[in-house]
């Protein structure tokens, strides 16, 4: 391993840079935010960017930005730029989390309850 491997920081801004090819996504990034579901539409191809081919392999069922990021240890920032550009290509779909909404004569009744304590 060369001298100039050796200083690379793997967690620094720099490979962050690189990684996203210095876009911050402000303006071109998809309406994504964290509990946002990713599911692969195809598998990684060669010579694909290795975080892209990373995301594809992982949202073979369907995983949250959040998650996304914590499995690749990459800020979600980041994950937001390269699932843009999943998303413009095809490769990947987003879909908004399930609201599993608890049923309004439950939560009358548990207060009903409550106040007869």
């Amino acid at each position: 391993m060369s001298e100039s491997d050796q200083d690379w920081d793997k967690s620094g801004p720099e490979r962050l840079y690189v990684i996203t090819g210095g876009r911050a996504g402000a303006e071109e990034q998809a309406e994504l935010d964290l509990v946002t579901l990713i599911v692969s539409l195809e598998d990684s191809q060669p010579g694909m960017q290795p975080e892209h081919a990373a995301i594809l392999r992982v949202c073979r069922s369907p995983l949250s930005v959040a998650e996304i990021s914590a499995h690749l240890a990459l800020p979600a920032s980041v994950i937001g730029v390269l699932l843009t550009d999943l998303l413009a290509d095809g490769r990947v779909e987003a879909r908004a989390p399930a609201a599993n909404l608890p049923d309004i004569a439950l939560i009358e009744a548990v207060i009903d309850g409550l106040q007869k304590l």
